[in-house]
């Protein structure tokens, strides 16, 4: 499943990342985060850097929806999100 443009920015807002935050986390620069997080569909980049803004994002704590929601992921046993 791609994630698009504006679950990064959800995502980013749910887990109160900066954009300095998740660049460093992934590897990806602030611009080419920035370019994305404006796009509402499927971002234009490579397919590298969506894994790695997908894994930095998911590391942290975020759960894609196919819905195209996303939600922070709960502690095992815990009803409570991290």
């Amino acid at each position: 499943m791609t994630i698009m443009g504006s679950q990064i920015r959800a995502a980013r807002a749910l887990l109160r990342l900066t954009l300095q935050d998740l660049a460093t986390a992934s590897g990806v620069s602030v611009a080419t985060i920035i370019r994305a997080e404006k796009v509402d569909g499927e971002p234009t980049m490579t397919r590298a850097n969506l894994a790695a803004l997908r894994r930095a994002l998911e590391d942290a704590g975020a759960v894609f929806l196919p819905d195209g929601g996303v939600r922070p992921r709960k502690l095992s046993g815990e009803g409570h999100p991290t």
